[in-house]
């Protein structure tokens, strides 16, 4: 696994818009914001062509000329690379990615989530290069930033290689256009779930280590299938370490939240797990007499691995940035309701 340098201090922060950029409001001012807070801190800044742009559907611009962008900001001299959003139809750009390129260039950090999954993953499992699930460039135009902000913002630096738990999330949004810059609305509490097979853990501590590798399950399952599929050949290369999936839905309901994990195990995709790290879903409500948890359970207990539901990632922040590609050790404490997550990479 390539991992990239750590940014300097005073280093150029480049910003790409494979999937939605920042055109409208309040994503527009948050990230003028967040470029004049990196100014301040005496960064460098490199916008892409795409950064304002709204002329593609589901993303910034017409595909061809998105993954124009990607390849001319992966090969430009920035020492770290933001997206500025997320979006719905990345995975058009793919075929104007030249991932093969991309490998034999020196990595660089790629950031983003949510839609940005098409370049995440596959950023690990096409071009070996470990790259950070973690939030878009317009979130760090928050006052003040939130911790976890500050944690993906210093696994860019090299200065982070551990997180914790947040212990509170934001189920409702308090920003418009009005107040584009108010912190995360902060009023539900934390709730980890740990289960090996389909039973609960106490509240003892449990441990596990595994490559870390995963995204957005609406995109995962989109590129299952695939030419740009080659996740079976990643786990088999990495099958001593194991995989650590870290996974979360965005528009999926439960029920193709089951339907995904049952394709991603006929794929073989679920092969050498070492454990799970679930995301709290944006459109998890039960359907059916089918929750959340079930949904996952009914694939992920089979393996007989720990799997954690309910952890800070996804689209209901905060989010823990996780490194993927990287090797991990998670520490759940069932007592204190509170996880850890050591990566282990070098920059």
């Amino acid at each position: 696994m390539r991992y990239p340098k750590a940014m300097q201090k005073g280093g150029t922060i480049g910003f790409l818009a494979p999937s939605f950029g920042c055109a409208t409001e309040p994503y527009r001012s948050l990230f003028l914001n967040a470029q004049k807070k990196w100014s301040r801190q005496g960064y460098q800044l490199l916008p892409g062509p795409n950064c304002y742009a709204s002329a593609g559907v589901g993303i910034s611009n017409l595909p061809a000329r998105c993954g124009a962008e990607v390849m001319e900001m992966f090969l430009s001299d920035a020492d770290c690379l933001i997206s500025c959003g997320g979006g719905e139809l990345m995975c058009e750009i793919l075929p104007y990615v030249d991932f093969h390129r991309l490998a034999q260039a020196p990595p660089k950090w790629f950031m983003g989530y949510s839609d940005n999954t098409n370049l995440t993953y596959l950023l690990a499992t096409l071009a070996d290069t470990a790259s950070v699930y973690g939030p878009c460039a317009a979130s760090f135009g928050m006052e003040p930033w939130h911790p976890a902000l500050q944690d993906a913002f210093g696994i860019l630096t090299g200065e982070r290689k551990a997180l914790a738990s947040y212990g509170m999330w934001e189920k409702e949004s308090l920003k418009d256009e009005e107040h584009p810059f108010l912190p995360y609305n902060l009023t539900e509490k934390l709730e980890l779930r740990c289960y090996k097979g389909d039973r609960p853990v106490g509240p003892g501590t449990v441990t596990f280590q595994g490559r870390l590798l995963g995204g957005c399950m609406d995109c995962l399952v989109n590129l299952l299938g695939t030419r740009f599929d080659r996740t079976v050949e990643f786990v088999e290369k990495y099958k001593e370490d194991g995989i650590i999936w870290f996974l979360e839905a965005c528009d999926l309901n439960v029920f193709s939240i089951r339907r995904a994990m049952w394709q991603m195990e006929e794929a073989g995709w679920l092969r050498h797990v070492k454990g799970f790290l679930i995301g709290r879903p944006a459109n998890g409500e039960p359907v059916m007499g089918l929750d959340a948890d079930s949904a996952i359970l009914e694939i992920a207990a089979r393996k007989g691995v720990p799997v954690v539901t309910g952890v800070d990632l996804g689209h209901l922040p905060p989010a823990m940035p996780l490194v993927t590609g990287s090797m991990g050790t998670v520490t759940v404490d069932g007592q204190e309701n509170s996880m850890r997550i050591e990566m282990d990479y070098v920059c």
